[in-house]
């Protein structure tokens, strides 16, 4: 099934992010890998693709897990999560019906 990930930063979180950047990516392309990632990206703080020293607001991750247990499980494990990155993530069950 399919689970929302939907994580809240922390203001002024921006250089925690970078630094665990690639980390997060690294999850993220093993979940893309085994074919369970919809899609993911964050929310820039500006209406830009590029918000610079403004930074993101929060993240979004949608993909496929075999429980709401373990889609919360994965999303505890993440490193913005380690690096104090996020105030607040809510996992959620998705149905997805288009495209």
């Amino acid at each position: 099934m399919l689970y929302m990930i939907n994580a809240t930063d922390k203001k002024d979180s921006l250089d925690k992010r970078l630094a665990v950047r690639a980390a997060h990516l690294v999850r993220l392309n093993a979940l893309k890998d085994e074919g369970r990632l919809v899609l993911a990206g964050p929310f820039p703080a500006l209406d830009a693709a590029d918000p610079g020293p403004a930074g993101f607001t929060g993240s979004l991750i949608v993909a496929e897990f075999e429980s709401l247990d373990a889609a919360k499980t994965w999303a505890d494990d993440d490193p913005y999560i380690k690096a104090d990155v996020y105030e607040r993530v809510e996992v959620k069950p998705f149905k997805m019906v288009l495209p």
